[in-house]
């Protein structure tokens, strides 16, 4: 990051600027490309990849052994498809609303498939390009918010390396898309705020640009609401800093009457989505793994999972590699940062607030971020549904974030003092850019934010144990289990493992006994000799498994996949 050694005639130059976000923009756009399909796909990817393609989970037979090919097929190509196919599997089938899913659906239809299945590039390639995009916008947000291209420029380059931002950048989801949506939402609020401040009417052009793409964000992810709830609440501070300054204030103004405007139109967007999401009846079996407990380490855990995400947007070094050792490293390096860095931003928000002209601006910037902390933590410990467990859902207010921390940095990067070790303000934001990049790299060669599914570690593992066929068999409750083992059954095909399987989907009701029933029936007419792998069965171990050896061997746990080994001769 070279700012500083640029000079003052030169920075002023029309072509600097655009320049300069071009350069972070292709770095952007390498990082969040680089590695793209070298991490194994996961449940959810699978579920975006299914539904784009306008195929459903549910013609996966069930109860009977079948192969992986029959397993997979919902990953075939589906030319007879269209956009209302989508759209009417995601109401009925997904908790999401369709944006993306069409989106995803046109894009793929642009390349070809691989081995007559979804390429897993074009999957991932449509977040990660999007993801790119939020680059120009985070300079576009720091710039109107503090009128500062200083601001804007530090924004672009934290969120060009952001562990949290390539992390969310290089899954086949759709929260690439609803960052982009986050910011422009903010982009409206921060133009919002001028107005009120200035005491003048928001013109029409904002409410129809702002209640539009609020109803983007909540056709993208029914969270991003919370995003709406933080931002209301830094407009109930500004009418409270308006009146605490002695302004006129009512909130029966013609000021106040086009907010409120604004917050009809949207919500009439919110409830165009209520009958659908209600009306799901798979919407309790997809959620359930949010749902939080009330015991012991339970009640704190959440909070350490929360810091777990806000350290992460910033650095994230390599701290899930596989040497101890190497773990411990990167561990104390950025305990060492932190505790440099940390005092650094405080300075500069502190800064930030008692400078007249942006006070008002990044107060509500932090209020959008507290106040989305805020509701986090009332879902988690009042309605027990723990949002912390997801790191993801944080991009309810990931961009406010980048923006307050290059808001921060921008005032470091002007302060020419030297700190304790002889680093001045503009080496500091090069450390805190460099210490992003390191991280960023360490997320793409899955080394943080590591895939919690690992069907590639498994495979190697159940080739090299099994000499004979085998059975790889699961209890069934939801299309979550479809895509446990459609991961497993993807790494066979891809790896080019020369080893006969077939998998069972036990599928298991209220009564446990129904998955092992289903199991002792399907062994009994399986061909013998053969291998049983039992991988995240979740029920009673029926007759017909007791009969086959199991191997006593230790083998080693594998991220995602609990698994016991039998022989079946």
């Amino acid at each position: 990051m070279y700012l500083y050694n640029i000079g003052r005639s030169t920075v002023s130059t029309r072509w600097f600027h655009p320049l300069l976000l071009l350069i972070w923009l292709i770095i952007g756009i390498g990082l969040r490309l680089h590695n793209l399909t070298a991490k194994p796909p996961w449940i959810d990817e699978f579920a975006t990849l299914v539904f784009s393609l306008g195929n459903s989970f549910l013609p996966v037979p069930l109860d009977q052994a079948i192969a992986p090919d029959i397993l997979l097929q919902p990953l075939q190509l589906n030319p007879t498809a269209t956009i209302k196919d989508v759209t009417q599997i995601i109401i009925t089938q997904d908790t999401h609303p369709p944006l993306y899913f069409v989106m995803a659906h046109l894009w793929m239809k642009l390349f070809p498939d691989s081995e007559n299945l979804v390429s897993l590039w074009a999957g991932r390639s449509l977040p990660a390009l999007i993801g790119a995009l939020s680059i120009p916008c985070a300079y576009l947000l720091g710039k109107l918010a503090f009128r500062s291209r200083l601001v804007g420029q530090i924004s672009a380059a934290m969120i060009t390396v952001s562990p949290y931002g390539i992390f969310i950048a290089q899954e086949a989801r759709h929260y690439s898309l609803a960052i982009i949506w986050v910011m422009a939402s903010l982009i409206c609020l921060v133009i919002a705020t001028r107005h009120l401040q200035n005491q003048r009417l928001l013109p029409f052009w904002l409410i129809i640009a702002w209640v539009g793409v609020n109803a983007l964000g909540i056709a993208t992810h029914y969270f991003f609401v919370l995003t709406l709830g933080a931002e209301a609440l830094a407009l109930i501070f500004v009418a409270w800093e308006q009146h605490h300054q002695g302004q006129k204030f009512s909130f029966l103004s013609p000021l106040w009457w086009r907010i409120y405007a604004i917050a009809a139109g949207t919500g009439v967007a919110a409830l165009v989505w209520l009958p659908s999401f209600l009306d799901n009846r798979y919407r309790s079996s997809l959620t359930e793994w949010i749902q939080g407990t009330r015991s012991g380490f339970d009640w704190i855990s959440p909070i350490f999972q929360a810091i777990a995400t806000w350290l992460t947007m910033i650095s994230l070094l390599p701290v899930e590699a596989a040497e101890l050792p190497f773990v411990i490293l990167s561990g104390f390096v950025m305990l060492v940062f932190f505790i440099w860095g940390i005092p650094i931003l405080v300075r500069g928000i502190n800064t930030q607030l008692q400078a007249q002209p942006n006070r008002l601006i990044i107060q509500v910037i932090s209020g959008v971020v507290l106040g989305a902390i805020a509701y986090f933590f009332l879902f988690t410990y009042v309605f027990g549904i723990d949002l912390t467990r997801g790191a993801r859902y944080s991009f309810v207010y990931f961009p406010a974030v980048i923006i307050v921390i290059a808001a921060s940095l921008a005032v470091c990067f002007e302060n020419s003092d030297v700190g304790k070790w002889g680093i001045t303000g503009k080496k500091a934001v090069m450390i805190f850019w460099l210490m992003g990049l390191i991280s960023s790299i360490s997320v793409t060669y899955n080394l943080g934010y590591r895939k919690y599914y690992r069907p590639d570690l498994l495979v190697p593992i159940i080739v090299e144990n099994s000499s004979q066929p085998v059975l790889i068999s699961t209890t069934h409750k939801s299309l979550i289990q479809t895509g446990e083992m459609m991961g497993i059954a993807w790494e066979l095909k891809f790896s080019g493992a020369e080893i006969a399987s077939k998998f069972l989907l036990a599928h298991q009701e209220q009564d446990p006994k129904t998955a092992t029933l289903s199991l002792d029936q399907t062994l009994k007419e399986f061909p013998r000799p053969f291998d049983l792998w039992l991988v995240n069965f979740r029920a009673p171990i029926g007759e017909e498994v007791q009969k086959c050896d199991q191997e006593q061997q230790d083998m080693p746990g594998i991220n995602g996949y609990e698994y016991q080994h039998y022989h079946c001769p």
